[in-house]
């Protein structure tokens, strides 16, 4: 198998036990990162790299099947169900926490939406419905029509989002004709539709993304963008103020800085806490205030949780963005940091 590092022979076996992706990216992909000026970063995101090897981690880091309520339909937080739609993408990330089933046949996506559809319509809590995979974008539109028949009549359902990085892997799926028409279905049933980007690096930002972007918000998209911090690729404040300038000027607003997970073969994309909140602050600083709408967010098993400072007194001060216990959301709590502390079971109680 080739690697970053250098051709390495590897059984099938091994790479199955080990959990590595195969590997996998679009031309329009590799075109866009060779020229982009920033290869040497970029190609850690889809290019394996012997690291892989020995990372250690675990499969499932923030509790998804604890939390599947029927096939394919996720319930952690109140007012949010994720749909897992599809096990593919167009490329393959190599930091990919759902590497437990993306690029592999899996029994974890919705293999009945008429359950899904059941499920929600008993539960008016939940109000925004995240389509999620793999990547939603790589299925036909008509398939992605025909989850809406079914997400569309729920009332308590105000907004549909979707996540995808099909902007950076392969824009042109947005410029299917067909797109408008689901859109607008989404806008007539009086809820509003989003799409979450998946930008890590401002060397991603092609122009035929930045036009389809801005033909799609024409069209009363709402965009979110979120980031992972991820060792080698983006872990500069210059880098990511640049990434998030660049998607507030066109339209999309940074959402989350994902701390990377602790994720069998790709934990070593992560980077200690204490330069994690060093990035973060610096981004900040070069950004101007109404740039400044990104959370550096932490999503652990007990919750989503923003990842504050780090005190004089030497404790990282967190607070929970979101939980599973309503009591507990705006929580503020604390433990002491010790290096190189990068997940929040690294540090002590």
């Amino acid at each position: 198998m080739k690697f970053i590092d250098g051709a390495r022979p590897i059984t099938e076996a091994e790479l199955q036990a080990r959990n590595i992706t195969r590997y996998h990216v679009t031309k329009f992909y590799a075109q866009q990162i060779a020229n982009s000026g920033y290869y040497d970063q970029l190609k850690y995101i889809v290019e394996p790299s012997v690291e892989e090897l020995d990372s250690p981690g675990v499969l499932d880091t923030s509790g998804e099947h604890d939390n599947t309520v029927v096939p394919g339909l996720q319930h952690k937080y109140a007012q949010t169900g994720l749909l897992l739609v599809t096990s593919r993408c167009a490329s393959y990330c190599r930091f990919c926490f759902r590497k437990r089933l993306v690029g592999r046949d899996s029994d974890e996506t919705v293999p009945d939406l008429a359950k899904v559809r059941q499920y929600i319509g008993c539960h008016p809590e939940m109000t925004n419905v995240l389509l999620s995979g793999g990547d939603p974008f790589v299925l036909s539109t008509a398939k992605l029509d025909e989850i809406l028949t079914n997400l569309l009549p729920i009332r308590h359902l105000d907004s549909i989002r979707i996540g995808t990085k099909l902007f950076a892997f392969e824009p042109k799926r947005f410029e299917d004709p067909a797109l408008p028409a689901f859109f607008q279905r989404i806008r007539d049933a009086g809820k509003t539709a989003v799409l979450v980007t998946h930008f890590d690096h401002i060397g991603e930002i092609s122009v035929d993304a930045e036009r389809n972007i801005r033909c799609l918000r024409a069209q009363g998209v709402q965009f979110l963008n979120q980031s992972v911090l991820l060792a080698k690729v983006n872990d500069d404040p210059e880098i990511l103020a640049a990434t998030f300038a660049k998607c507030h000027q066109m339209g999309v607003r940074p959402y989350y800085l994902f701390q990377a997970r602790p994720v069998k073969a790709a934990s070593h994309f992560q980077v200690p806490l204490r330069r994690g909140l060093e990035i973060a602050r610096g981004v900040t600083q070069r950004l101007a205030g109404i740039e400044k709408t990104f959370k550096y967010i932490m999503s652990h098993y007990s919750g989503k949780i923003e990842i504050l400072d780090l005190g004089d007194d030497g404790r990282v001060y967190m607070r929970y963005h979101q939980n599973k216990f309503p009591d507990r959301i705006g929580k503020i709590f604390s433990r002491p940091y010790i290096e190189p502390a990068c997940w929040l079971d690294d540090l002590p109680e």
